[in-house]
């Protein structure tokens, strides 16, 4: 029977077979924890379905699904381009391209908790306690596995280590630093008074300003994590994936952040 053939299975077929998971595994991580993942896991079932037809040699239903799947392609374009930016960012970034820190692509191979042990969220979490509570606006974006240097290059060079103090003192109303965004990376503050690329997104509540909206711009481009207190009413908001992330109080605001820098 010539559905049986894929029992001759080639070094090729393998090969095929990993790329494609491959593939599937960083689209799942894109859209993980956004809206667009119950689509992604329909699209998987959907194609699922149209190769089984297939196999099966059920013509009828086999082209219907396969119309489906190519008539909609532009659409699955326009519903996942955000998505497709941040994996397009993925491949073309820095780090990715020069082959730096190229193992931490593959976290599923080997748990990567550098980001997590290095960074000092007690100190930053007590930070953000007490700015927010003086009304202090401050953003600030945590790097992770995508390079961020198309927006470093647009603030001042630094190189300190993240502590309570210095991060008050940054934001402080009267410092020349307090303007624009602080970029960390590890547990160093590589950059401040960055300019974000700011989010057109109509969704976005009308009470939040440029700080947010510079917020969610940013990590829809890319994989990093922002937060913000808010200059207005001190409140602070936790920005992944463009979306904005609940928590009950500053402890569950820290385990959050080290739960996203492991994941």
């Amino acid at each position: 029977m010539e559905f049986l053939n894929f029992l001759d299975f080639r070094i090729t077929d393998f090969i095929d077979i990993f790329l494609v998971a491959l593939l599937l595994y960083y689209i799942y991580k894109l859209v993980k924890g956004t809206v667009a993942i119950n689509i992604f896991i329909g699209i998987v079932i959907v194609w699922a379905l149209w190769k089984l037809t297939e196999l099966l040699e059920m013509k009828m239903i086999s082209s219907m699904v396969g119309a489906f799947m190519n008539i909609g392609l532009l659409a699955l374009i326009i519903v996942f381009q955000q998505e497709i930016r941040k994996f397009l960012l993925l491949i073309g970034s820095t780090n990715f391209a020069k082959g730096r820190n190229f193992g931490k692509y593959f976290k599923f191979i080997k748990p990567q908790d550098g980001l997590v042990s290095a960074l000092n969220t007690q100190g930053l979490v007590e930070a953000l306690k007490k700015m927010g509570q003086s009304k202090t606006g401050a953003l600030m974006v945590i790097g992770r596995t995508h390079s961020l240097d198309f927006v470093k290059t647009t603030g001042d060079h630094m190189n300190i280590e993240v502590t309570q103090p210095i991060i008050e003192s940054i934001f402080y109303k009267n410092s020349p630093l307090h303007d624009g965004a602080a970029i960390i990376e590890n547990n160093q503050i590589v950059a401040t008074r960055v300019i974000l690329p700011v989010s057109n997104e109509r969704s976005i509540p009308l009470r939040y300003g440029l700080r947010h909206r510079a917020a969610v711009g940013i990590t829809e481009k890319t994989d990093a994590l922002a937060l913000v207190v808010s200059e207005e009413t001190g409140n602070i908001s936790y920005i992944k994936n463009g979306e904005f992330v609940v928590f009950k109080n500053y402890e569950a605001l820290e385990e959050q952040l080290k739960k996203d820098l492991l994941d």
